[in-house]
Formats: C-alpha cells, sequence, structure tokens
C-alpha cells in the first residue's frame, strides 16, 4: 500500500466496507429501535429532522444533512422526538421487505423525515485502535463537512437509480464512512493520546506516512527524523505524546498488522512474509509477531483458518 496518509492505509487494511440497509421515509411520530451490531451503523438525513438516542446518553437531535456513525454498533433508537416508544427495527424492515424501491415507509400526521441507514463491516482480525478511538456516537453536521455532497449524490442514486447505481451506492456509502471520520478528527479540539489525533500534527502525521508508505524499510529513529524534518528528541517526544507510543514501537505493530493479513490470506512462506515487511532474520519476525498476537506466524495462520472455516459452515437445525 503507497498511499501517503495513514488513515487510508488503515481503512484500506480493516476493508471497512458498507451496505445500504434503507432509505427511510417517516411521518411522526415514529420511532425505530436497533439492536447491537457486530459492525458500524450510520445514518444520514436527506430531509426533516429526527432524534438519535443511545442509552447513556443525552439524544441527539439531526438536521438535514447531518450524520451519525455509531463505530461500535451500539443499540440505539432514531424517532421523532427525543422520547418516547418506538419499533423494533428488524420486525418493521421485514414487514416491508417486498417493497420494490427498497424504502421503508412510516405512515403518521406529523412533520416528514427522510433517512438513509446503512450497515458498516470491517476486518474484525485488525487490532489497531482506530474504531476503538472514536466515540460510541459520532455525530457530524452537514453545514461542517464534505459529506453533504456526497450524501446529496447517494440520495440522487437511491431515489433516482439508473443503469450502474448499485456499485455507485456501495461505493458512496464507504466514502461517506471516511467523510465522517475526517470530520470528527478535525472537529475534536483536545489534547489526549489519539492515533487519529495525532493525524493533525504535521510532524507526527509526516511520519506516520512515511512508516506506511515504507513499512519494509530498515527504519531507524534518526533517518525517520531526517524525513520528517526534526530532531530524533523532538520527533519521539510528539510521537510518543500523541500516539501513546514511540515510532518504532509503532512500526512493529503495523507490520505485524500486514504480517497477519498475509498471513490469513495467501500461502506464502513465513520467511517470505518476514522479509516483505522488514525482517531479514524470520526468527526475529516470530518473536515479535508471537509477543504482539499470542502465538507464532504458522499457528496464528493455522487456527484463524480453521476458525474462518468452522464460522462459514452452514448451521445445522
Amino acid at each position: 500500500m503507497m498511499h501517503d496518509d495513514a488513515l487510508t492505509d488503515v481503512l484500506d487494511l480493516m476493508r471497512v466496507r458498507g451496505a445500504v440497509m434503507a432509505h427511510v421515509r417517516a411521518n411522526a411520530p415514529w420511532g425505530l429501535r436497533l439492536p447491537r451490531a457486530t459492525g458500524a451503523t450510520f445514518h444520514a438525513v436527506t430531509a426533516g429532522v429526527c432524534w438519535v438516542r443511545v442509552s447513556g446518553r443525552a439524544p441527539r437531535e439531526l438536521q438535514r444533512g447531518d450524520a451519525v456513525l455509531l463505530p461500535t454498533g451500539a443499540a440505539h433508537v432514531i424517532a421523532s422526538h427525543a422520547t418516547g416508544s418506538a419499533r423494533e427495527w428488524d420486525r418493521v424492515a421485514k414487514a416491508q421487505a417486498r417493497s420494490s424501491t427498497g424504502e421503508i415507509v412510516l405512515s403518521g400526521s406529523g412533520r416528514s423525515t427522510h433517512l438513509i441507514c446503512a450497515a458498516y463491516d470491517y476486518d474484525r482480525h485488525i487490532v489497531h485502535p482506530l474504531l476503538s478511538l472514536l466515540p460510541p456516537i459520532l455525530v457530524v453536521s452537514g453545514e461542517a463537512s464534505d459529506a453533504r455532497s456526497t450524501l446529496q449524490l447517494l440520495h440522487h442514486e437511491l431515489t433516482a437509480p439508473s443503469a450502474g447505481s448499485a456499485i455507485i451506492v456501495d461505493r458512496l456509502i464507504d466514502v461517506l464512512f471516511v467523510h465522517v471520520v475526517r470530520a470528527w478528527v478535525a472537529g475534536q479540539h483536545d489534547r489526549g493520546r489519539s492515533w487519529l489525533l495525532a493525524l493533525r500534527n504535521p510532524t507526527v502525521a509526516r511520519a506516520l506516512a512515511v512508516l506506511h508508505a515504507d513499512p519494509g524499510v530498515d527504519w531507524s529513529i534518526d533517518r525517520l527524523a531526517h524525513e520528517s524534518s526534526v530532531s530524533r528528541a523532538t520527533l519521539t517526544r510528539h510521537f510518543t505524546a500523541l500516539v501513546g507510543e514511540p515510532p518504532l514501537a509503532y512500526l512493529t505493530r503495523w507490520r505485524m498488522e500486514l504480517a497477519a493479513r498475509q498471513l490469513r490470506e495467501t500461502n506464502d512462506a513465513v520467511s517470505a512474509i518476514a522479509h516483505r515487511v522488514g525482517y531479514t532474520s524470520e526468527f526475529a519476525f516470530s518473536r515479535a509477531f508471537s509477543r504482539l498476537r499470542g502465538r507464532p506466524p504458522g499457528r496464528y495462520r493455522v487456527e484463524v483458518r480453521r476458525k474462518d472455516h468452522q464460522a462459514n459452515q452452514p448451521s445445522r437445525s
């Protein structure tokens, strides 16, 4: 992966992929309760207003152009009001599954709201902290986000589909995920440790970009500092303060993510994978991999493939 920013690389490695769950047209009063999901959940308002409610948090109002992302799939309610009852999403969706338009229509006498609802899945073998760094509910205003134009395109493809609309919708849903994450990062003002917030620091962002572009290089702090145009002390201080660990420790973790993916998805020899991620010694690679993943590369490959095979077997009733 030869991108020039770390967020692109991590999202690519995680294989975040979205799909539209429904295009909702609702007239108040209405409410839909969504159960906890294994991936992320997304809602965007294309007309009207609504509320999103997550247990333990204050209800949040969403207006036209606003979007909400629940990165870890928290159970929640989307509704016309900040309080009140809600119907189970699965029952409503099943009852209207025969709709040729793919819409969920909720009748009422009050104001009208249109929503685009989507779900995201990702590779759960990845242990990079991206999603854990995001809050359980992430609201982005349409007025302050690049997502607005993408949302308008998505709304058009869903309401006036033509040849190729299905693939365009899938791609736009993926783009919206990046827009929302990027908008959230840009809007944060705290100074805590966070890999995501570190991307706003030019020095650290440059170092992350360099490490991600060439993870197999024999990096040293001196070489990385030179590439980042700062002293080694400045780089180490800023990187550790913002990311939470020194540059070379982060590089080791990133190399193991790349190696783990190759172990899962290829039959390449462990020695070849080790060389690809920057290790001249298979022993040194295996030791580093075992320390971070809890087992040596060969055993990791066998166990993960066995679990994936079992998970893909049809259930017996």
